[in-house]
């Protein structure tokens, strides 16, 4: 049975749906209000208050802690200074990707890596030998993310012991509430300006309540997984379990996908130390990856033409994302599928996040999408577009 997370004392009274979702054994509001819009405008407009504290969160410490993050992930580690945050893969021996996620270091021995998936057993295996431990402190730590154009203007008003204007993308400040610290990181998983705000537990509840005044002029909402779900897409970032699925869950060597195969190469430092499934990667990448992770825009007119057809107008304004995969097809013959798929209210354009066969991943090159039209499975016409479909300067500067 899902567990409330540390901010649950507020969160709860705000659920006005009382819809929540089981995110790893802990309760996740989906939406606030009766629909997802205003949230979704919130994250784009002005800000957003997301309680992210079910990320499985993991601590490597040790006199080999470089080491063993090195060996765990595709990235090379020795690159990430103090004070700095990286996103990163990482794989079996065989190059599947078991998860991604973001790898924070805190000192010069000290890691937090933060996942969607549980992996203690395999941080742990792959700390043999090394002097080094990994442990989950999942528990340990509260988080909120703070997302939005006005998020800066928010945190300065709460912390005057960060130079917010000199924390750049990727790195990490050291703050404090009421003299408890305040870990920030200038992460997120919106594409747009953020941070995420890492407490003890016991400082969750005033934590909120600080973020949540000092955004009242803002425009501040707190924001649930289903407006979450359409930025996400927007900024072209997969979700495990549905964008692709983790070789730890995998039921076939079909269903499982190297980085390569999810557009992650560059997250791939073959050139630097030793890690899992190196040697995989390397292989594959002389041989390049048969499939490739693209994302798709359906234009409006062809969604007129079809809902036209049976005398509607497009049923998909206001829509929430799908995780429900369809298939893609060229000449008839399937060539892929569409695995995250919603109607942009910013962009104005259907958007999916697939894979396809390497062939048809040249951006403008043409597909077909399976949609349902009125019980009725036809084919839209997409366009391979380059990602991320929203990549605001702000999101960086």
């Amino acid at each position: 049975m899902p567990i409330p997370t540390p901010f649950h004392t507020r969160t709860a009274p705000l659920c006005e749906s009382w819809e929540w979702r089981n995110w790893a054994g802990y309760l996740a509001p989906s939406l606030y209000e009766p629909t997802h819009e205003r949230e979704y405008f919130a994250i784009r407009n002005s800000a957003a208050l997301i309680d992210v504290s079910p990320l499985y969160k993991y601590s490597i410490t040790g006199p080999d802690a470089l080491r063993l993050v090195d060996r765990i992930v595709t990235r090379d580690v020795s690159r990430c200074a103090v004070g700095q945050a990286i996103y990163t893969p990482w794989c079996d021996a065989a190059g599947k990707m078991l998860d991604d996620g973001v790898v924070a270091r805190l000192g010069p021995h000290e890691f937090r890596i933060t996942a969607a998936h549980p992996n203690l057993r395999w941080f742990q295996d792959a700390a043999e030998g090394l002097d080094a431990a990994a442990r989950d402190v999942s528990q340990e730590l509260a988080a909120l993310a703070l997302q939005g154009p006005h998020s800066r203007a928010i945190l300065k008003q709460l912390f005057t012991d960060v130079d917010w204007d000199r924390l750049g993308y990727f790195r990490l400040a050291q703050g404090a509430l009421d003299g408890r610290p305040v870990s920030v990181t200038r992460t997120g998983y919106t594409g747009d300006l953020g941070y995420e705000l890492w407490v003890a537990p016991a400082l969750a509840e005033p934590l909120w309540d600080r973020i949540m005044a000092a955004g009242a002029d803002y425009g501040l909402l707190p924001v649930g997984m289903a407006a979450l779900d359409v930025a996400r897409i927007e900024a072209g970032l997969p979700l495990v379990e549905v964008d692709y699925i983790s070789a730890y869950d995998a039921l076939l060597e079909s269903q499982k996908s190297s980085p390569f195969e999810l557009g992650l190469g560059w997250a791939v430092a073959l050139d630097g130390g030793e890690f899992i499934g190196k040697a995989a990667l390397q292989a594959e990448k002389a041989a390049r990856a048969r499939w490739a992770f693209i994302g798709l825009q359906v234009d409006w007119f062809e969604l007129e033409r079809l809902y036209n057809a049976v005398g509607l107008r497009p049923q998909v304004v206001g829509k929430r994302a799908s995780r429900s995969p369809v298939p893609l097809y060229s000449n008839g013959r399937q060539i892929g599928q569409a695995t995250s798929h919603v109607f942009s209210p910013l962009l104005k354009r259907y958007l999916a996040l697939a894979t396809v066969e390497a062939a048809f991943a040249q951006p403008g090159a043409c597909v077909e999408m399976e949609m349902t039209v009125e019980y009725g499975r036809e084919l839209a016409q997409a366009t391979v577009a380059l990602q991320p479909f929203f990549n605001p300067p702000r999101k960086r500067a």
